[in-house]
């Protein structure tokens, strides 16, 4: 398996990214890294150079550049010539933790989506309440716009990453609401619970609505690209909320509160634990002809391990020629 991985893209590049590769090295030696970025800056975190290559380069997209017109421009970026490697058929897949309109860009223009898929949609694995499991949902933010048509093709696709990949039986399927009876919603989501409905491929089982995904009522959520967008953000801003107002009002208790925390410690790092969709991997740009993945700007090297971990088995499953067999027969 050869991973192409910008290692200039996210916040704390290329130490966070070469450091997770060196995690990853360890438990996938059958994978080859080609790290795409400055070489001298590369080399300052490498332990261990087997399985790796460095493709230098001075070029990067930044997080204010304009995503297509970067792609466009800066042909000698990063990210770029690791998409280019993936269309050559040099590596296998693709991974960034950069600008993620930049790399939406490279996966539809220069990776290619597959013929049958319209609309390829960005999904990730988010955590359940109570359970060692989780849920994947799409779009979150690869199209600001949908037809209904693309939301059951974002069924049909988070279906077969489910089974396929996280080896669920018939997964469940639901379709974002703003209520659960079938009557409900927007003229998008009414023609989409239609679609849905008549879908043989999928187990749908209806409406779902917003409080309720992280209770684990479903395998699979889908929803259009602005709507889950807005979704991911909120969730996002309420456990780090949650996390400050925890914390302050421990602070506050004064000395009590301090012992109550040091005699919840354990309970609250397995919360926290059980709360982190890092450890999931990252996102998918699903669709596509080869696996385009995308992880948080400001991720630190177990979250960039555990996205490779992810590519590993999207290669390893052949997820992306199964669902191609599938959908040309």
């Amino acid at each position: 398996m050869k991973i192409a991985v910008d290692a200039m893209g996210g916040d704390n590049a290329p130490q966070a990214i070469v450091e997770g590769v060196m995690l990853a090295q360890k438990d996938f030696p059958d994978i080859e890294f080609q790290l795409y970025g400055k070489e001298e800056e590369i080399k300052k975190y490498l332990t261990d150079q087997k399985n790796i290559t460095i493709i230098h380069t001075d070029e990067k997209i930044d997080s204010e550049d304009e995503p297509v017109r970067a792609i466009r421009r800066k042909k000698q970026a990063s990210m770029v010539l690791a998409a280019q490697a993936v269309k050559k058929g040099e590596a296998d897949a693709i991974f960034s933790a950069g600008n993620t309109g930049a790399l939406l860009a490279a996966g539809l223009f220069i990776v290619g989506r597959i013929k049958a898929i319209d609309r390829p949609g960005l999904m990730s694995t988010l955590p359940v309440v109570g359970e060692n499991r989780g849920f994947d949902m799409l779009d979150l933010g690869a199209n600001a716009e949908n037809k209904a048509e693309h939301l059951l093709n974002y069924a049909i696709l988070g279906s077969f990453y489910a089974q396929n990949v996280r080896t669920i039986d018939a997964p469940k399927v639901a379709l974002l609401n703003n209520g659960t009876e079938d009557s409900k919603g927007s003229e998008l989501t009414k023609k989409a619970f239609q679609l849905l409905s008549e879908e043989k491929r999928i187990n749908f089982i209806g409406n779902v609505e917003a409080r309720d995904i992280l209770s684990g009522v479903a395998d699979v959520v889908v929803t259009d690209g602005f709507t889950g967008n807005a979704v991911l953000k909120s969730i996002e801003g309420t456990a780090l909320s949650m996390a400050k107002l925890l914390k302050s009002s421990i602070l506050a208790e004064g000395f009590k509160g301090k012992m109550g925390a040091v005699l919840l410690k354990n309970a609250l790092s397995s919360l926290k634990n059980e709360m982190d969709y890092a450890k999931y991997g990252g996102a998918v740009l699903f669709g596509l002809k080869a696996p385009v993945v995308k992880t948080h700007g400001a991720t630190g090297p177990v979250a960039v391990a555990a996205t490779i971990r992810q590519i590993h088995t999207m290669l390893e499953t052949d997820v992306v020629g199964k669902l191609v067999w599938q959908l040309e027969n």
